[in-house]
């Protein structure tokens, strides 16, 4: 079983999040992604807030950055929970935009956050 960590802020990821995953509080652009792609062993899955997409899909970018550096990628409805609040996303999340990762591995737009990280084998009533 994996852990899952509640990171309000993607900026706090560190070496311990290896392999894990993650619920974030923050949107899912590209400033936010950096911080996971630039980890010499990423999470095996992050969580975004897709902060209403936004301009040219600011607001999910990420998701693709994420693709590309072999990570699961999704981001949650900002209409379904709070942006900033990590806690906020698990409870009442729902999977908005997702990365090909996040497809293969049987996550789907509607789906609630607290689903997709059962399924990612993390348990949601024991984040870290």
């Amino acid at each position: 079983m994996r852990h899952l960590f509640l990171l309000d802020s993607i900026s706090a990821i560190d070496h311990g999040h290896a392999g894990q995953v993650i619920v974030s509080g923050s949107h899912g652009g590209v400033s936010a992604a950096r911080f996971v792609v630039l980890e010499p062993q990423p999470p095996h899955a992050v969580f975004y807030n897709d902060a209403g997409v936004g301009k040219d899909g600011a607001g999910i970018v990420g998701l693709d950055m994420l693709q590309a550096a072999g990570v699961i990628g999704a981001a949650y409805s900002h209409q379904s929970a709070r942006i900033g609040e990590a806690a906020d996303g698990l409870a009442s999340g729902v999977l908005s935009h997702l990365n090909e990762r996040a497809t293969q591995a049987g996550l789907r737009a509607g789906m609630a956050v607290q689903d997709a990280v059962r399924l990612l084998d993390a348990d949601p009533d024991y984040p870290a």
